[in-house]
Formats: C-alpha cells, sequence, structure tokens
C-alpha cells in the first residue's frame, strides 16, 4: 500500500472511529470534502456543510431508535488509486450496545485530496437502515 492509500485509510478510519461513534458532528465534518455525495437506494443526495450538520442530530436519534451502538470496520481496502484520489472498499458492521451485529454491509467511499487536505467526498453503500438521511436527492 502507498503513502496515499494509507492516509485515505486513515481518514476512514479516523471519521468512523472519531467521528461517527462519538456523533462528533466537528470531526465528522473535518474529515469530509463538500459538496459530500450519498448514493443511497439508486438516488443520490448532496450535501453542503451545512445540510450534513443540519441532518447529524436527526439521524443520532434514528440511529438510537434502530438500537445501533457503534459501527465496526471490519475490512478496508484501496481497489484504485493516485495520489490526488483512492476509492476504497469497507465492510462495516452496525452493532449494538453488547456488540452485537445487527446490520453488515459493504461501502464505497471515494477519499479525494483538494488543496493539500484528503477528506471523504463520495459514499455508496448496501444499508437499508432507519438512519438514513437525505440531504439535496438528484
Amino acid at each position: 500500500m502507498n503513502n496515499f492509500e494509507k492516509e485515505a485509510v486513515n481518514i476512514a478510519q479516523k471519521w468512523n472511529e472519531e467521528g461517527f461513534n462519538k456523533r462528533d458532528k466537528t470531526i465528522c465534518v473535518k474529515y469530509l470534502h463538500f459538496p459530500h455525495i450519498r448514493l443511497w437506494d439508486n438516488k443520490f443526495s448532496v450535501f453542503s456543510k451545512q445540510e450534513f450538520l443540519k441532518g447529524f442530530d436527526d439521524q443520532t436519534e434514528k440511529l438510537i431508535k434502530e438500537g445501533w451502538h457503534h459501527t465496526v470496520t471490519l475490512g478496508i481496502k484501496s481497489i484504485q488509486s493516485n495520489k490526488n484520489k483512492v476509492h476504497l472498499l469497507l465492510t462495516q458492521s452496525r452493532r449494538d450496545k453488547n456488540n452485537n451485529e445487527y446490520h453488515r454491509f459493504e461501502t464505497l467511499w471515494i477519499v479525494t485530496k483538494i488543496e493539500g487536505k484528503w477528506g471523504i467526498q463520495f459514499r455508496s453503500s448496501f444499508l437499508n437502515a432507519s438512519s438514513q438521511v437525505s440531504g439535496q436527492q438528484l
């Protein structure tokens, strides 16, 4: 694995562990690029920073209602890359407070380097969960 792939993997891990799992908006935003794009249920959602932050608390409530406690990254690998863009394939596991898996899914993340900063710009998941929050749909 080359250095830019390592950087992209590191960004993905930090986003999940320090941001998403701790429900820390500041950390999540730090590791994203905007506009941020999600492909879910065959629809594109495009988020500005403000839209992402606006939906964050709603997503937290939905996660709690579905029994979520944390998400474990079971696998992460680079499948395509160059010095400014890395495609990552992740296997994620949503877990309850007893660490029981209740949902496992594959997700493709595109991590880009813009103005010297690495950030997640695109996510496409095979996720069917109540916690999905939509931005502007295209």
